[in-house]
């Protein structure tokens, strides 16, 4: 604290991390209880995320014979680039923070794809065919996904002339007609596609399944147990908020952020961050259990779309001189 009355931009910081790591089983017991219900089932207790994780880290580790120090220390990579991420992206100010420019958007990405890596390569290091199978669809699926997210950011870079996080809020935020712009409006929806691939609503089999036909993430940790499969369980959470909060605080929706170190309005954004979040899932939710499941090599068509829709954001800015 400065004078009892402003926090510490380091402390922020670090509630940043706190605040995702936290509050991302939140969400996603959010999420499930309402798709219960939607599905006609009673749903899940929303805090049921934070018992099983617990559960989890109180239980034995197994390894498999085939396996090395690949298969244990995948997780723990994965966990903490998770932990990265949030470090360099508006989570709960307006105003930069001192490592929210250590890394642009396209840094973040790469960072979330060392992540991924590291998960398919512990799947794979089992020896599993299950495990060997989400590993590859994952990879497969991922070079069409990052290619597609570069250029959603490449596409943004040239709207708003850059691609640092914070500036990119700022810039949105400053201009209502900047929001609803055509270009700003295709790179959004392109986007939000990513992130529906990306979190396996659309188009695969079922985000939590264990259908082998379709099933791509719950496949790559069907091997791990104990803290291992715990920290790949409450990683997936945690990246699904921060594609979330990439989502609603740089393109969609940057309100609600603290824009000082002022301890009530950062304490304010906590909540604001997590109920945007849930009221988020919860669209992806309703988009889940309303369409049919595609085929799995439709995915490539999918994903084709949001690449279509980021190349027309660019073209619209540039047909529209600049």
């Amino acid at each position: 604290m400065l004078g009892h009355s402003v926090m510490a931009p380091e402390g922020v910081q670090a509630l940043q991390v706190l605040t995702v790591m936290l509050g991302a089983p939140l969400v996603s017991g959010a999420i499930s209880h309402v798709e219960g219900r939607l599905q006609g089932r009673r749903g899940p207790r929303i805090l049921q995320p934070y018992y099983d994780i617990a559960k989890l880290f109180r239980k034995e580790t197994v390894v498999t014979e085939e396996s090395s120090w690949v298969f244990l220390i995948g997780p723990v990579i994965a966990f903490g680039c998770y932990l990265i991420v949030p470090l360099l992206i508006p989570v709960l100010t307006t105003y930069g923070l001192p490592l929210g420019y250590m890394g642009d958007i396209l840094g973040g990405g790469f960072v979330l794809a060392l992540g991924g890596f590291a998960v398919a390569i512990a799947g794979t290091d089992s020896g599993a065919p299950y495990a060997q199978l989400g590993s590859s669809r994952a990879m497969t699926f991922g070079a069409l996904i990052e290619p597609t997210i570069l250029f959603v950011v490449f596409a943004v870079a040239i709207i708003t002339s850059t691609d640092l996080p914070y500036a990119l809020a700022a810039t949105v935020r400053s201009s209502s007609a900047e929001m609803v712009g055509p270009s700003h409006v295709l790179a959004a929806a392109a986007f939000f596609l990513v992130v529906l691939a990306d979190t396996g609503r659309i188009p695969v089999e079922t985000h939590s399944g264990t259908l082998e036909f379709g099933m791509i993430d719950e496949a790559r940790t069907l091997e791990h147990s104990g803290p291992p499969l715990a920290l790949l369980t409450w990683g997936a959470a945690m990246k699904q908020l921060i594609l979330y909060t990439i989502l609603i605080n740089v393109f969609v929706a940057p309100w609600g952020l603290a824009a000082s170190g002022n301890p009530a309005a950062v304490a304010l954004a906590v909540p604001s961050l997590l109920g945007k979040a849930v009221a988020l899932g919860l669209v992806f939710a309703v988009i889940d259990n309303l369409f049919s499941k595609l085929r799995l090599f439709k995915i490539t068509e999918f994903i084709a779309a949001a690449f279509l829709l980021a190349v027309l954001a660019v073209f619209l800015f540039f047909a529209g001189g600049g």
